[in-house]
């Protein structure tokens, strides 16, 4: 297929249907939901399995993820009383407990019935390092889009005529009490193509937002520009990073007014820790006469790196089979969470005469596991959770130093585990790529290639696809039979930056045929067949499910496709999109336009051609990607006379569902149709 046979924009019948709140548009959505509602809704098992997946979500046996900020730990949650949630906050010893007392600070279902709004939680910024005052975020419905309001506390209450921005993508950040760095929309030609912030401004207290003073301006066709201030007593430093695109950036050091720019690739991470200035690369580097690979990890002395001096420390190597999938920083350390054949480890590096030293923390290699700093400024201490495919998350406190593990919480079991088996396999993909996967299912299970089966893919954006306890997941499909599938093919950041530029722009169809040579692998295995395999994914894993539906419709009889991009040749004019160039390419490109439009879905699916049923998932307050991907592919397939079932939530953002009782909902109806399709409530 070539540019000059793809039907252009001008051609496009359906863009009535990117108009987001247009009468036409939302008349055809409530139609649509009102099928797929009474189809799915009136399954036997639908009410039960939400009642179910909703008492999941509201339990108040869910672990309190916290953070601590001047010594105390705040958390937001989310129950069966508290709808769109409270902030709350308690003591370390306190939330040692089995049943902590908590203290709220904002109650947002009380606050957006008193203010009228629909307000759904965004986030928290704290002034540090131990500050009173904090900058709540608030969206209108989960978009990305939020409201900014500063808030005291101490005295729990918002700050009157306190630092007040409107609903916008607003990138904010304190230099001090009475000062912000503020990206935002600020008017015309204030943000960049992609609708992020492109100008940087300094903002003191009692000053209107017009009289800030400009900081840093990026480029039109930049991604954003952005402001912080690290706050690490005795090494305090200001920091403006132009983004350049979603892979490639600058940073600079704001001293006395300047800006002096760090020497890294602009392709790598760079940050400050203490007196070091930590690298993290994505491609190789030659830097004072030795060459780094892709995927290391690099420190110098953050001044004479600024002086043009620096000797770096190599940090991390990676292996074919290993690469750096996080790291939390506390008072001494630096904690690198490892990423071996797709399961995690902890190297704890400490700084020791004048030379980083590492060691193996010993835990359990069960699956996945995440660290956060207890106080990256005052402690050693941090969190670390432990889970795996069918062990329920585990909450500990570490201190650096030590391997010895606190148990703070632990999630209950909510489905039926014994008897789950996790398998490792490899599948051969087109060019003869090894790609592993994970295969979850009951040890009695029978290669008779009869088994209900989900296969579940991302494939884009370095996102790695590690074990984690799916208690929705479980208990709607694996608990009773069902094989849970999770590939880890290119294009995700399993095996580091090679895995990921693997799959790039005129690569991409290399994420589809690694996804396609798990779908053959599962069958070759008798694992399942067609006729019991569905596949499931969202944003980029909605494309991901688009191309595959469309290139190898045999091989599945269902497909869940949520919150996707479709429509390739206007996915950088819309919302967001612009911002992903680095990682599709730019379909006004002619040349670049010709391998999209190659697995372009809205473009690639056609009458006549039998394919999967589909079930289409999006939310109309998805301010990342559009609806309109969702609404035009849905509709041009119906006009070919495809059978598909849409939905569309009113609110949720790019996650789909704004509160728990929402995304039980939307989670029932897809389970509902996956063991429909697949005849697991049959076999059942």
């Amino acid at each position: 297929m070539n540019s000059a046979t793809t039907p252009s924009a001008h051609d496009d019948p359906y863009l009535w249907l990117e108009e987001v709140d247009g009468a036409q548009a939302r008349a055809w959505v409530e139609g649509r939901n009102r099928i797929t509602e009474a189809e799915l809704e009136a399954q036997p098992s639908y009410t039960a399995l939400r009642a179910r997946l909703r008492a999941i979500l509201d339990s108040t046996e869910k672990i309190p993820y916290a953070g601590c900020h001047a010594g105390l730990l705040y958390n937001f949650w989310r129950d069966a009383v508290h709808a769109r949630g409270i902030w709350r906050r308690t003591t370390l010893d306190e939330y040692r407990k089995g049943a902590p007392a908590w203290e709220t600070i904002i109650d947002l279902d009380l606050l957006a019935r008193e203010e009228g709004e629909n307000w759904v939680w965004g986030g928290v910024t704290w002034l540090e390092p131990d500050g009173a005052l904090c900058l709540v975020s608030l969206s209108r419905g989960g978009g990305d889009a939020h409201v900014v309001r500063e808030f005291d506390v101490r005295e729990r209450r918002f700050v009157p005529d306190g630092f007040n921005l409107p609903e916008a993508k607003s990138d904010v950040a304190w230099i001090d009490r009475d000062t912000l760095f503020v990206g935002t929309d600020f008017g015309p030609g204030s943000l960049t193509e992609s609708g992020y912030p492109r100008i940087v401004k300094e903002w003191r207290r009692g000053t209107p937002l017009e009289a800030a003073a400009t900081v840093f301006e990026a480029r039109p066709d930049d991604l954003s520009a952005s402001a912080w201030t690290d706050a690490t007593p005795g090494f305090e430093r200001a920091f403006v990073q132009r983004q350049i695109g979603f892979y490639s950036s600058e940073l600079f050091l704001r001293r006395d007014g300047r800006l002096i720019k760090l020497p890294k690739p602009e392709d790598a991470n760079a940050f400050a820790v203490r007196d070091q200035l930590v690298i993290e690369l994505r491609s190789n580097w030659e830097a004072g006469g030795t060459t780094y690979p892709q995927g290391a990890l690099l420190a110098a002395d953050f001044d004479a790196a600024l002086g043009g001096q620096a000797a770096f420390e190599l940090l991390f190597l990676p292996s074919p089979l290993t690469s750096l999938d996080g790291l939390t920083v506390t008072r001494d350390a630096l904690l690198l969470t490892v990423l071996d054949k797709v399961k995690n480890r902890i190297v704890e590096l400490r700084r020791e005469d004048g030379r980083w030293q590492a060691r193996d923390v010993d835990l359990p290699n069960m699956g996945a596991l995440d660290t956060w700093a207890f106080d990256r400024v005052a402690s050693n201490r941090y969190f670390l959770t432990m889970t795996g495919f069918t062990e329920p998350s585990t909450l500990y406190l570490m201190e650096a130093g030590t391997d010895a593990r606190e148990p703070l919480k632990s999630m209950p079991a909510f489905f039926q585990a014994q008897g789950l088996q996790v398998h490792q396999f490899e599948a051969p993909s087109r060019d003869g790529t090894r790609v592993p996967y994970f295969a979850v299912m009951h040890r009695d299970t029978l290669l008779d290639g009869d088994n209900p089966t989900v296969l579940y893919g991302y494939g884009g954006f370095e996102v790695s696809l590690k074990p984690s306890y799916g208690a929705i997941s479980g208990s709607a499909w694996l608990e009773d039979g069902g094989v849970y599938v999770v590939a880890n093919i290119r294009g995700g950041g399993e095996f580091g930056p090679g895995w990921h530029q693997a799959a790039l722009k005129q690569d991409r169809q290399r994420a589809f045929d690694d996804f396609i040579g798990v779908a053959e692998d599962l069958i070759a295995r008798k694992i399942t067949s067609p006729r019991r395999l569905g596949i499931m994914g969202g944003s980029n894993g909605g494309l991901l499910v688009g191309a595959v539906l469309t290139q190898r419709p045999e091989l599945f009889n269902a497909v869940v496709c949520q919150v996707p991009l479709l429509d390739m040749r206007r996915y950088h004019l819309l919302l967001a999109g612009a911002s992903w160039m680095g990682e599709y390419g730019d379909p006004d490109d002619p040349a670049e336009w010709d391998w999209i439009a190659r697995y372009s879905p809205y473009h690639r699916v056609r009458a006549g051609q039998r394919y999967p049923r589909v079930l289409f998932t999006t939310s109309t307050r998805d301010d990342r990607v559009h609806p309109g991907h969702a609404r035009k592919m849905a509709a041009r397939m119906l006009e070919q006379g495809h059978e598909l079932l849409y939905w569309e939530n009113l609110e949720g953002g790019h996650a789909g569902a704004a509160d728990n009782a929402q995304t039980a909902r939307m989670w029932a109806l897809t389970w509902t149709f996956l063991r429909r399709q697949l005849g697991k409530d049959q076999a059942a």
